[in-house]
């Protein structure tokens, strides 16, 4: 009974929102400990601040992997408490598979990894702080803003999937329309298809990198014509994803995680 009330307890502590001032304590400390993780390594990517106070990195990398790591333990062993996930093992082992117990598991995992299996290669270590990165991500749990985001594109992922089809048919056929025409007069520039794409990335998108360009009337007729289509297709995904904050604001009362109404209160919809 002890040990259930204790999981309980430590669970309610570890989920966003709840558990109070002690709660909203720990979930200040994660986010500032991701938030020094991440100027690490940034810092750490200048030669000479990196050799000058490598040990003060390492020594910040055990804390953070400590912290991290208690973190993901205390989640996964309390996940018993809800009552979704009571079973042990399966209750455990769906909890861990749910996206954001992933992307702690993947925050702590390159340590270990590189710790263990290329401690003999100082140049493989060092280029796997580059996945500490991936506790950036960890930060979607403690940002409302950013779960809303996720939830928008979620519900709007078929509009914003038929957008990216039709972008990048138009992509492949206006290349290769320009290849055809510009191939003669510039065949060092729109040397084949592939190479065209260059052209048509920087054309739809209105960014315009002056290195590729028309030259024939045709090519330059072409080239306009893309332009103006690029300007309203490439900002269909911006409108949907307009509808679609605006559609979430019309009901406030959601899950943030499968964007269900909340008629209920439902522990397995707990973070």
């Amino acid at each position: 009974m002890t040990s259930r009330r204790t999981k309980r307890r430590v669970h309610v502590l570890l989920t966003v929102g709840k558990g109070g001032r002690l709660a909203r304590a720990i979930d200040w400390l994660i986010v500032g400990l991701i938030v020094l993780n991440v100027v690490a390594v940034v810092l750490a990517t200048v030669d000479s601040v990196f050799e000058r106070y490598r040990s003060v990195f390492y020594a910040f990398e055990i804390v953070s992997i400590g912290v991290f790591t208690l973190e993901y333990g205390l989640r996964i062993w309390s996940a018993t408490a809800v009552p979704e996930y009571s079973s042990p093992i399966t209750g455990r082992l769906r909890f861990g598979t749910r996206p954001h117990l992933l992307i702690d598991l993947f925050a702590i995992v390159p340590f270990y990894v590189g710790t263990v299996v290329f401690a003999f290669d100082l140049r493989v270590l060092r280029a796997l702080r580059l996945f500490r990165f991936l506790r950036l991500l960890k930060l979607v749990r403690y940002s409302e803003a950013m779960q809303r985001f996720g939830r928008v594109a979620h519900r709007k992922r078929d509009d914003l999937l038929l957008a990216i089809t039709g972008s990048s048919v138009l992509l492949v056929v206006a290349s290769s329309l320009m290849y055809f025409v510009e191939r003669d007069a510039q065949p060092e520039t729109f040397s084949s298809i592939p190479a065209t794409l260059w052209w048509g990335v920087v054309t739809l998108t209105t960014v315009a990198y002056g290195n590729t360009y028309p030259v024939t009337p045709a090519g330059k007729v072409l080239g306009g014509l893309v332009a103006v289509l690029g300007v309203g297709l490439f900002a269909l995904p911006a409108s949907i994803l307009a509808s679609g904050f605006i559609e979430d604001d019309a009901d406030p009362r959601r899950c943030p995680h499968c964007g269900e109404s909340l008629g209920t209160d439902l522990p397995g919809h707990e973070r």
